[in-house]
């Protein structure tokens, strides 16, 4: 193919292709480049969206009958969340009263903190069971242990005390009055030598109703508490006879 005789009298420079048609291409590819970029990024997105949206529902329970037949159960939290608080607002304004069951469990609960103890975890026991006491309560009996200094003599004399719950009954007449019954095992060393107390005790609790909350979902604490010794030995054999 001939050139044209006006082609051939131009410069030889402009003989060959023009520079901004390359850098059209160039822009071309970037502009492709940059949209599948973008496009990329949407779906990373939406997965990511999706993949919180997925982890943040609960969990399906299936309940699965006696007869085999197995159905998802709808719990509180697939439930419309504002119902679900109404239904808590509901429950706490028509709060009960602790049952017998709850409080016979507060009884037990208090003793075997109280009265289960060793050195080294006296001073832990016994906080647990000042927690679980009414206020004036609380303050009468952390002095008593401070004056009697009990926590000293249980670490001198290396003292362990064990307990058993025999029995808890209601006291008749009286609402939240309970008494218990008990055996109470204590070692210690005296004078290098150890000596067993075996004591059988009875203990009377009188409980107050206050209001439920999470670290006391009963509502009760001790209001009263006393013990009387119904039988008891000291066992200082050596072998630690029956």
């Amino acid at each position: 193919m001939k050139k044209s005789p006006t082609f051939q009298n131009l410069p030889e420079k402009l003989h060959y292709t023009k520079y901004y048609e390359h850098d059209g291409l160039l822009r071309a590819y970037a502009n492709r480049t940059m949209v599948l970029a973008m496009l990329l990024g949407v779906v990373a997105l939406a997965s990511l969206s999706f993949a919180i949206y997925v982890r943040l529902q609960p969990p399906t329970v299936v309940r699965v009958e006696p007869s085999g037949e197995a159905s998802a159960v709808r719990t509180a939290s697939n439930a419309d969340p504002e119902k679900a608080k109404l239904s808590f607002h509901l429950a706490a304004a028509n709060e009960t009263e602790p049952t017998e069951l709850e409080a016979k469990a507060c009884v037990r609960r208090f003793l075997e903190a109280y009265l289960n103890y060793s050195p080294g975890i006296a001073e832990h026991r016994f906080a647990e069971a000042l927690n679980m006491m009414t206020g004036n309560l609380r303050s009468y009996t952390m002095a008593k242990l401070r004056d009697d200094d009990v926590v000293g003599k249980i670490r001198e004399g290396n003292m362990v005390s064990t307990f058993k719950i025999r029995s808890i009954e209601p006291v008749k007449g009286s609402t939240y009055n309970f008494m218990a019954f008990g055996v109470r095992e204590v070692r210690q060393v005296r004078n290098s030598a150890e000596s067993t107390d075996r004591i059988v005790t009875r203990y009377t609790l009188r409980l107050a109703v206050t209001k439920r909350t999470e670290f006391n979902p009963s509502g009760l604490l001790v209001a009263e508490y006393w013990e009387q010794q119904i039988l008891g030995y000291r066992d200082n054999s050596v072998f630690g006879g029956k």
